[in-house]
């Protein structure tokens, strides 16, 4: 990786970047940079230097972007970018992988933080192809022949201490609602790593009752989330996090009480996740989302 100063700092997942700007980026940096991505699963670049014009130029380098959200309203003035602000109470402390409730989710993520309390407010991204080879062979082989339901109606973040507000938010929150059939297992279309595919969104397995789906994948699960297989951001204003959305979860622990805390996300349109066998996920409920991601005519 030539000109790119990078140092890992899990033994699983993460490596921090330096040296390099974000605003000027050579090709050949730009792909030193997807590989790493590829192979860290998520890259921190501290200060980054970043304002929205520059975090969508950078993340547009992956490909073409999503919206901000199917259905929660973007930043003002700007329709591909996310507000993430733990002042309106609203905290996604639930491990999951972005936007899985459509056909084609995102395939990287990049948050940028401009507010951050003096305590807590870190994030946690998992390695979900390393859950995957820490399964048992037996759970593994069973794991490799399972669908997933993935949806936007459970109650993914709400707002705290104002049941108004958190009615309002599930209202907008499922204003479409969707239905998705993802793989259990999916085949990374970069890398060709398998990684488990679940995370919150997941809400229950095809063909198996909901008591069965939640004690399964409540199993799988706990693969994703040991230990070992995460790592913590703990944010200063101005860094830049980029996380491979194909194969990680992410959580963002409610633990810094009414500090302010605010980020901006954009992510990169991606494809529709391929099982081991390459059969492709599918739409059970809603519809193909084009008005969120150009992936969706693919």
């Amino acid at each position: 990786m030539s000109g790119l100063d990078l140092t890992r700092i899990g033994g699983r997942i993460g490596a921090e970047v330096s040296g390099v700007d974000l605003n000027a980026l050579s090709d050949g940096l730009f792909e030193a940079i997807n590989s790493a991505l590829l192979e860290h699963k998520a890259l921190i670049f501290r200060g980054a230097g970043l304002d929205d014009e520059g975090q969508i130029a950078f993340a547009s380098r992956f490909g073409a972007l999503t919206r901000a959200h199917p259905t929660v309203p973007s930043v003002d003035g700007q329709p591909n970018i996310l507000p993430v602000d733990g002042e309106e109470g609203i905290r996604s402390n639930n491990w999951h992988t972005d936007v899985t409730f459509v056909r084609t989710p995102p395939k990287v993520s990049t948050l940028r933080a401009l507010v951050v309390p003096p305590y807590g407010g870190n994030t946690l991204i998992a390695n979900a192809g390393a859950a995957y080879r820490d399964l048992p062979q037996q759970l593994r082989d069973f794991a490799d022949r399972l669908w997933a339901v993935h949806t936007n109606d459970y109650d993914y973040a709400l707002p705290r201490n104002n049941a108004a507000k958190a009615a309002e938010y599930r209202k907008v929150f499922v204003s479409t609602r969707y239905q998705t059939g993802h793989p259990v297992v999916r085949v990374h279309p970069e890398s060709g790593e398998r990684g488990l595919f679940i995370g919150g969104f997941a809400q229950r397995i095809v063909g198996l009752s909901g008591t069965e789906s939640r004690d399964i994948l409540r199993i799988l699960q706990a693969y994703v989330t040991r230990p070992e297989n995460i790592l913590r951001v703990a944010w200063k204003p101005g860094d830049l996090v980029v996380f491979d959305n194909r194969i990680t979860q992410h959580y963002a622990p409610d633990d810094y009480g009414d500090q302010p805390r605010r980020l901006h996300r954009v992510t990169v349109a991606g494809d529709a996740p391929s099982a081991i066998g390459g059969e492709t996920s599918y739409v059970i409920e809603g519809d193909e989302a084009h008005h969120y991601t150009p992936a969706a005519a693919a």
